[in-house]
């Protein structure tokens, strides 16, 4: 009688894998070039099955490699790698000071303005709406109010539809996650000052609402204006 060699196991299929595994493990892919920059992963039927998962954990995994700056997902094409891993990259990420993002972001956010205005759909504007309903209620929480306000300004560059406008903000947020900025938000970030920035952000999003470009843009300034001076003064404090 000859005996059959057993197949060999898939190694995703050790153990029972929740979304965090299978986002570390496509990271570590993606940080080995295994999928490299612009490349479409496989499809998500066939990404769950190497993992030995359900789709719905697949698609909650390739969620967050997207707000992580891994991916991006494309309606009607599929999921593309955007990670670039680049040192010089990290390092700006790493060593850039909350004035120069700030400057950063005046030359990037006031046009992202301007891009919503022509591109935001009603179920967009909803989307925004629900976030500012979120940080409203944050009522001195930091660092719940800090995830909503990025997640404002990243809504606005998703609604622009443009892939490299999206990556800019990408790496804007990763500055912002920094622990520089953990300090900057505990000096500057109280009851009063999120009323106020609720209130700023309130006007950018009804001037888009209204279709009025360069009135949104005005907003994005001003309210930019207003944390550039807030950080100047905790600086000197």
């Amino acid at each position: 009688m000859i005996s059959e060699t057993p197949a060999p196991q898939n190694p995703h299929r050790t153990k029972k894998l929740n979304a965090s595994d299978v986002v570390a493990s496509l990271k570590r892919d993606i940080s080995d070039a295994k999928f490299t920059t612009n490349e479409r992963l496989p499809a998500e039927r066939e990404l769950a099955e190497t993992f030995g998962i359900a789709r719905g954990t697949l698609r909650e995994a390739l969620k967050q490699l997207e707000a992580q700056g891994y991916v991006e997902r494309r309606a009607g094409s599929g999921t593309y790698v955007i990670y670039v891993g680049d040192e010089s990259l990290r390092s700006v990420v790493e060593t850039t000071r909350p004035l120069d993002l700030v400057d950063a972001r005046f030359a990037l956010e006031p046009h992202i303005c301007r891009l919503a205005v022509l591109q935001a759909t009603d179920r967009d504007l909803d989307r925004a709406e629900l976030v500012l309903r979120r940080m409203e209620t944050c009522k001195g929480n930091i660092e719940a109010y800090a995830e909503g306000d990025e997640d404002f300004h990243m809504l606005l560059a998703d609604i622009t539809g443009n892939a490299m406008i999206k990556w800019m903000m990408t790496q804007v947020c990763k500055v912002r996650g920094h622990t520089q900025w953990a300090r900057m938000r505990a000096l500057t970030l109280d009851e009063a000052a999120m009323k106020k920035y609720n209130a700023e952000h309130r006007a950018i999003l009804a001037a888009i609402r209204a279709r009025e470009p360069e009135n949104a843009a005005d907003h994005m300034k001003a309210h930019l204006s207003a944390a550039r001076i807030s950080l100047m003064d905790a600086m000197q404090a």
